[in-house]
């Protein structure tokens, strides 16, 4: 999932420059409170818990009941490691174009309470732990699936398609649907039709989720060069994709019930949930349409539902066993 931070903008520039400057000599000579909190920030945590949101669920879909607690607590853990080893790693790629981001101007190798060799390795050891973990303690498959995550995400996504392309975010959000695969392959050392459709729904899940944000802080990203769609179209393009890629996702994430996964529960709140996304969804729309633009855009709204709305259908995956 390609879940993500919010940073009011304004100012981080200049702090970061000056931030850099005094503390990027010696980042030994911090306090190491201050330090090992700075390499658990390195791991975007509040990112994590959205994937775990993503992972849960889906084993107690593939169990059709309650999974063994040592599992779900396993596949947690090392789905944090694999997660936090790739976002290390995308800090230590992206640290130029972080320091001159207003919504990144914070970030641990941004502030020089990290070095870019510490940061480095620690995003290596991350990985390679992670894929050990999951294969020696779970199952190979997970393992493959957890590196394959990794390596998209750094390689694929912030190597090679972020600076270059405005459909970045589109195909980079692969690595973000992975965790529903890990969730299911951990439980059945398989992957199922169930888990390729809510990875579908995680996928076009992940550019309208992204979109408006993007849409907040298009400056920042025009400053550094990375061409986000709303970098490089204007907001009625953006919102008419933000409605397109809507209409698809809550189609996918209906599936699973004619398919036999799951339940009337499901289904309900899918419905709800998913109806009320396409209001917002058309409501952005609507605005942009009528050239609106400041505060009075409100496409912060839509980002802040789309984190409300993928817990409540997974928390829904979740639950609809119990109640068949």
């Amino acid at each position: 999932m390609t879940a993500v931070e919010s940073r009011p903008a304004g100012g981080g520039t200049s702090r970061a420059r000056r931030a850099t400057g005094e503390l990027g000599t010696s980042p030994g000579r911090r306090p190491f409170g201050a330090r090992f909190m700075a390499f658990v920030a390195l791991t975007k945590p509040r990112i994590i818990e959205l994937l775990l949101i993503t992972t849960v669920p889906v084993m107690f879909l593939a169990e059709q009941g309650v999974p063994s607690l040592w599992l779900v607590l396993a596949t947690c853990f090392g789905g944090y490691l694999s997660a936090g080893g790739a976002n290390a790693l995308n800090m230590y790629i992206d640290r130029d174009i972080d320091a001159l981001m207003d919504r990144t101007s914070q970030r641990p190798l941004v502030t020089g309470m990290v070095s870019p060799r510490e940061c480095l390795a620690f995003g290596i050891t991350l990985g390679v732990v992670s894929t050990l973990f999951f294969g020696l303690l779970i199952n190979w498959l997970s393992a493959a699936l957890s590196l394959g995550a990794l390596l998209f995400y750094v390689v694929v996504y912030t190597m090679l398609l972020k600076r270059r392309t405005s459909q970045n975010i589109v195909w980079g959000g692969i690595a973000g649907c992975m965790p529903v695969l890990i969730g299911w392959s951990a439980v059945k050392n398989e992957v199922s039709w169930a888990a390729v459709i809510l990875f579908l729904v995680i996928f076009f899940w992940t550019p309208p989720h992204y979109w408006p944000l993007s849409m907040k802080v298009k400056d920042d990203y025009a400053r550094v060069g990375v061409p986000m769609l709303p970098v490089v179209a204007g907001n009625k393009v953006v919102a008419r994709q933000i409605v397109v890629y809507s209409w698809v996702m809550v189609a996918v994430s209906l599936l699973l019930t004619p398919l036999g996964y799951t339940g009337w529960f499901y289904t309900s709140v899918a419905l709800l949930a998913g109806g009320w996304w396409l209001w917002e969804a058309h409501a952005l729309h609507t605005r942009a349409k009528s050239d609106v633009t400041g505060p009075k855009l409100k496409e912060m709204r839509l980002f802040h539902w789309s984190i409300t709305y993928v817990s409540l259908l997974f928390v829904a995956v979740a639950v609809d066993p119990f109640l068949r």
